[in-house]
């Protein structure tokens, strides 16, 4: 068994407050333009220095508006150059909508497929793989469908934990059995004791606690040359993952919290 490290792109103007959720985007984007924000500038720095100290892969799943931004084709096409065959790149939305949150809408998260999709091919070349993660974790069984008809191989959506099934509309066993029918195969999120242990829940007191431990008994991460054994339905893998914004806390100097035996390999 192995661990497969895995990162979002979003920037704080993806972030639900403001974008993609019916409820719960409230509030206007402090920063009309598509700039990057200061915060994920500093993220993105923190990310490479982190490559920079361990061997691993990684997969970055990439909102693909993204790339309307030159500065940020920039530091894509020079993280490609930098750490060439380290990474994988895997599709999470054109923008961040939380599309099981909304009305269904297969004919609109088609399209959004078709163009997130053809981006990230052009972009990412040889190192683009058919992996979907919805938006904030949003996804329901009727997706399934609609990414199978996209060629989509890999769903890593699924947070199994009670707190968070209403992303699910309600069920996360109907969501892997849907990707199941339509050949899909699912890599839930770490979970332990049903709680959840990635993303925002490595920093939200008491699931910070539950979480820190977790990561420190993982196996061992992924080479880049094992990469694609996460698409090995016989292999055993713990998907962890966190933000590329993470990695500007505590003044661009957080790193996930690894077991030390797995950093500066």
């Amino acid at each position: 068994m192995n661990t497969w490290l895995t990162i979002d792109t979003d920037d704080l103007r993806h972030l639900p407050i403001y974008q993609g959720h019916p409820t719960r985007s409230k509030k206007t984007y402090f920063d009309e333009s598509d700039n990057l924000s200061e915060s994920f500038r500093i993220g993105w720095r923190g990310f490479l220095n982190w490559m920079t100290s361990h061997d691993y892969g990684v997969t970055l799943f990439v909102i693909t508006d993204l790339f309307d931004n030159k500065e940020f084709c920039h530091l894509f096409e020079e993280f490609l150059t930098s750490f060439p065959g380290r990474a994988t790149f895997g599709c999470h939305g054109h923008t961040h909508r939380s599309w099981s949150a909304w009305p269904r809408d297969d004919v609109g998260f088609s399209r959004m497929l078709e163009t997130s999709n053809g981006i990230l091919r052009e972009k990412a070349g040889a190192h683009y793989r058919p992996y979907f993660r919805a938006p904030n974790g949003y996804i329901a069984p009727w997706m399934a469908e609609v990414l199978s008809d996209h060629t989509i191989q890999l769903d890593s959506s699924i947070n199994p934990s009670w707190l968070t099934k209403k992303k699910s509309s309600g069920s996360w066993p109907q969501v892997e059995h849907a990707m199941k029918e339509c050949g899909i195969l699912e890599r839930p999120w770490l979970t332990t004791f049903g709680l959840p242990c990635n993303g925002p829940a490595l920093f939200r007191f008491p699931l910070s606690f539950n979480s820190k431990r977790a990561w420190k008994k993982i196996p061992r991460p992924l080479l880049p040359e094992e990469l694609d054994d996460v698409l090995d339905k016989k292999e055993k893998i713990v998907t962890l993952y966190w933000h590329i914004l993470d990695f500007s806390r505590e003044k661009g100097a957080w790193v996930p919290p690894l077991p030390d035996v797995f950093r500066e390999s």
